[in-house]
């Protein structure tokens, strides 16, 4: 029998999709309907379409620098829908390239900058050097496992939560240990893979966010993640 509806949104999936971050939305669908959910996938080209639509969870992805300065008008046409969605506990994953247009800016070699939706008390300059390789995060939701590969370094806001801690990689900004940040129901981190199809764990967690904000007071059904695990696993123990 086939439970609720359930609306995952695509930010900027022509743009911000170089990096295999599809996968997570592929997760999240493949995780609903193993529990008899009907997903709904909507690719939002601008967030224009947004406005009408009541997205249950909301993913994007990684970009080049130029990508993200082709997306910087729309984003801030459209800011303040988004930030009163996330406000309002909209489930939100923004990975990379998405994860710093979350941020207050995005302060390009040239002193450029790339305005972002101001939703994350955070900034990001660029750098010369990229940050790349496996990385593992000691989070509340335990060690999240992902690949970074990066050149703008991030810095939170005092008042910030970090998704986690760095065990291995270099995660924000390779000084302060932090990988990715938290505010209410909205994540946003630099580890693809993507991050959820290695992190089950995460992945249900924010099922549960999402499935809570619609009214849907249940346990999510145990799944077999013994390959998910395996290959978090296997990328623990790869090197740098």
């Amino acid at each position: 029998m086939v439970k609720q509806k359930i609306i995952v949104g695509h930010l900027y999936p022509k743009q911000m999709n170089v990096y295999g971050d599809m996968g997570n939305v592929i997760t999240l669908r493949y995780r609903l309907e193993q529990r008899g959910y009907e997903v709904v996938y909507e690719a939002l080209d601008t967030l224009a379409e947004m406005k009408h639509k009541k997205i249950d969870i909301l993913v994007g992805g990684g970009g080049q620098d130029s990508n993200q300065g082709l997306i910087q008008d729309d984003l801030q046409k459209h800011a303040g829908e988004l930030r009163a969605r996330c406000e309002d506990g909209l489930v939100t994953l923004m990975i990379c390239g998405m994860y710093q247009l979350f941020g207050h800016r995005f302060i390009l070699a040239d002193a450029t900058e790339i305005a972002g939706a101001g939703i994350l008390d955070l900034e990001t300059k660029a750098s010369e050097n990229r940050l790349i390789g496996n990385v593992v995060t000691q989070s509340k939701f335990g060690k999240l496992v992902g690949f970074e590969n990066h050149s703008g370094r991030t810095y939170l806001g005092s008042g910030l939560e970090p998704l986690g801690k760095v065990i291995k990689g270099a995660g924000n900004n390779g000084e302060d240990q932090f990988e990715g940040a938290v505010y209410k129901n909205t994540f946003g981190t630099y580890m693809h893979g993507p991050i959820l199809a290695k992190n089950p764990q995460f992945a249900d967690e924010l099922l549960v966010r999402a499935l809570t904000k619609k009214g849907i007071n249940e346990q999510l059904i145990p799944l077999d993640d013994f390959i998910e695990h395996q290959a978090a696993r296997f990328a623990m123990k790869r090197p740098r």
